[in-house]
């Protein structure tokens, strides 16, 4: 769905139909209540800094790369999928970093944790993503949204740390 989007519509209308889509998406969860799982990836470079990036629809904070996770797709696979889609980043290796049970949109969340390590430079899909760069993970940007807060501490409990 997402590939027939992107070859319709012009990259400018697309990104700006996402909040509204993003609005409606959280609406629906709320209103539904239905469980949902996401992946997130912890990408550190060769220094040690990790990506973050903005999106274009939601908090104006960082995140972690990631997204959903397709019916019958392997969580493993939709961490690859999103960071290919999003970012144009191909990883090398995934280490599962954990599983974390939270509330998301009013819906009860599994978010599937990976790390990985990549020197490639990020490029965003300019869509979903306006921006990414690595930062020192003692110097992260604000607003860090506290989700993210929460799923870099489980990746530094994991020992997946580069």
């Amino acid at each position: 769905m997402f590939h027939l989007i992107e070859r319709v519509l012009p990259a400018p209308l697309h990104r700006a139909l996402l909040p509204l889509a993003h609005r409606l998406r959280d609406a629906w969860r709320r209103w539904r209540g239905v469980p949902i799982a996401g992946c997130a990836v912890v990408i550190e470079n060769d220094a040690g800094e990790i990506l973050l990036l903005r999106h274009s629809y939601g908090p104006r904070g960082w995140a972690l790369p990631g997204g959903g996770i397709g019916r019958g797709e392997a969580p493993e696979a939709a961490a690859r999928r999103e960071i290919a889609e999003e970012l144009a980043m191909d990883l090398a290796r995934l280490d599962f970093a954990g599983r974390i049970e939270e509330v998301l949109s009013g819906s009860p969340h599994t978010a599937y944790l990976f790390a990985a390590v990549s020197d490639a430079p990020p490029q965003p899909d300019g869509r979903e993503v306006i921006e990414a760069r690595f930062f020192p993970i003692d110097a992260l940007p604000e607003p860090l949204g506290e989700i993210t807060r929460r799923r870099l501490e489980a990746w530094e409990r994991s020992g997946t740390r580069a």
